[in-house]
């Protein structure tokens, strides 16, 4: 109890980013853990090469957006604190179904809403408020390289905007992303395994 206690003393506001986020102290002590793990030289922060270390990512054929996530909070960033790596990481925590909504507080982090503008921002890489087609074209040809010819995936990137782009501007905006993921349980594919 006395190693949990003085862990959570290291961080600051710890409390603000346990309401923020809704992780437990035994949460944030594992991500404290795994932080401190990527950080191998101890500098408190992290930068895109500390995530090559996690072997997931490295497999992931868009790895580099989702790292690159972590850092889209202000122009340039090339860090990430402790802070910063859990309130991203909230968006792959599940909902919490019996949570109140109260009408003044803006929606958790990882509320479907949420969750749906961190998958948007993967693909709108320009950071328009638009997938564009050549957007959906490089994440679809990375996600399917190998599986698929390229008359394929222009086939699928062509009739996925038909289908979503109901104002014909020929890009995706966030809310025809959302239309057209609603019948999708974005709960089940946007979770963490190492958060259970």
């Amino acid at each position: 109890m006395g190693s949990r206690g003085s862990t959570l003393s290291k961080i600051p506001n710890v409390d603000k980013l346990m309401q923020e986020t809704g992780f437990s102290q035994a949460h944030i002590i594992r991500l404290h853990d795994r932080f401190r793990a990527l950080d191998n030289d101890e500098k408190g922060y992290l930068c895109p090469q500390d995530f090559e270390a996690i072997k997931e990512l490295a497999m992931n054929p868009i790895g580099d957006r989702i790292i690159g996530a972590f850092f889209a909070q202000g122009p340039q960033q090339e860090t990430v604190d402790f802070n910063s790596f859990v309130k991203v990481l909230a968006h792959f925590r599940p909902t919490d179904k019996n949570r109140p909504k109260e009408s003044t507080s803006p929606d958790p982090i990882n509320s479907r809403t949420n969750k749906l503008k961190f998958a948007f921002q993967l693909y709108d890489q320009d950071k328009d408020g638009k997938i564009s087609r050549d957007e959906l074209l490089q994440v679809l040809r990375a996600m399917l390289e190998m599986q698929v010819t390229e008359e394929q995936l222009e086939s699928i990137t062509d009739r996925t905007i038909q289908e979503s782009d109901t104002d014909r501007d020929n890009a995706i905006s966030f809310e025809e992303f959302r239309k057209s993921l609603d019948k999708v349980n974005i709960e089940h594919k946007m979770s963490i395994r190492f958060l259970r």
